[in-house]
């Protein structure tokens, strides 16, 4: 599958604040593809410089061939950015931001009408043609910056972080919106601090602090997780990990709500790992075998990154 994106040794600073360093990736047309990380990850830098808004320190960035510092006019030609920020005009309607966005990539008028029903269908904001977008809510304006973000048919769509903030349900709708696109053969690069969204891509990186940590599919990764892991399920004894660190066989403990994920060393034994929880707690537990979440792949990979930097 021919490749659209190529990012090479790419790192960016901001005086002496390195935001990326020395990342690279790759990503093959028709692939939804996400940048995944907390804030602060550099995720936002990288897809800025993707869209020619940035220029790189060092490395190469590539999309369709064209070099990103280069061949600006033909990268922002063949590409959609939509930014964190729901950057449209809210004094303006729906129907005419979308219109002041084909005016302004030079949308053939014949075309139009066609494009604007194609977008209007799949983002269901036919309804609200007329409101104001300032008067959307936050999910039907991310469909707005979506569809206007679209009007010109890129190649390559650059969404950065384009759910946070939106309630379960929209966010849903708009991932489900971004598999229609894939499926229609848009290539898709998409950032969130969000570890479940991950799964919705085909491959991924996982980012800390401007580096790569791992990358490849969302299955491949969690298999990377080796050693057993157990999930105890008491919310009077979550806060008490401490103790539970210090029980032999025991390698990391992670809070997750009134859960607490426990990994465990390669040779340990479920029931003397409880007892010795249970005895370090005072009172009887019980573990349930558990498979690991990308969460749990991060945490792993950031503690790992940590010891070899101390």
């Amino acid at each position: 599958m021919e490749t659209l994106v190529s990012v090479d040794g790419f790192s960016k600073s901001y005086g002496k604040q390195q935001a990326v360093a020395d990342l690279g990736f790759e990503i093959r047309a028709g692939e939804l593809f996400g940048l995944i990380g907390p804030d602060g990850a550099g995720k936002t830098t990288t897809m800025r410089t993707l869209v020619t808004l940035l220029r790189p320190d060092t490395g190469t960035l590539h999309v369709h061939g064209f070099d990103v510092v280069r061949d600006v006019r033909q990268v922002r030609a063949i590409t959609g950015y939509m930014p964190q920020r729901f950057s449209l005009y809210p004094d303006l309607s729906v129907d005419q931001n979308l219109r002041f966005f084909a005016d302004l990539f030079a949308v053939p008028k014949k075309e139009l009408p066609a494009r604007l029903e194609r977008l209007y269908r799949f983002s269901r904001l036919q309804p609200f043609a007329d409101r104001l977008a300032g008067r959307l809510s936050g999910g039907m304006k991310q469909k707005l910056a979506l569809s206007c973000t679209l009007i010109h048919n890129p190649v390559l769509l650059v969404l950065d972080e384009p759910t946070t903030g939106v309630d379960p349900v929209s966010r849903n709708e708009f991932w489900a919106i971004l598999r229609e696109l894939r499926e229609q053969g848009v290539t898709i690069i998409v950032s969130t601090p969000y570890m479940d969204e991950a799964l919705f891509c085909d491959r991924i990186v996982i980012m800390h602090e401007g580096h790569a940590l791992a990358q490849g599919t969302p299955e491949e990764l969690t298999k990377m997780m080796k050693l057993p892991m157990y999930a105890l399920r008491d919310a009077e004894v979550v806060m008490r990990f401490a103790a539970i660190e210090r029980v032999p066989g025991v390698v990391s403990v992670q809070t997750f709500g009134d859960t607490l994920h426990i990994t465990a060393a390669e040779n340990s034994d479920r029931s003397t790992l409880a007892e010795g929880i249970g005895s370090a707690l005072g009172r009887r537990v019980e573990l349930d075998p558990i498979d690991p979440s990308l969460e749990d792949v991060f945490i792993s990979l950031v503690e790992k990154e940590a010891r070899h930097a101390a």
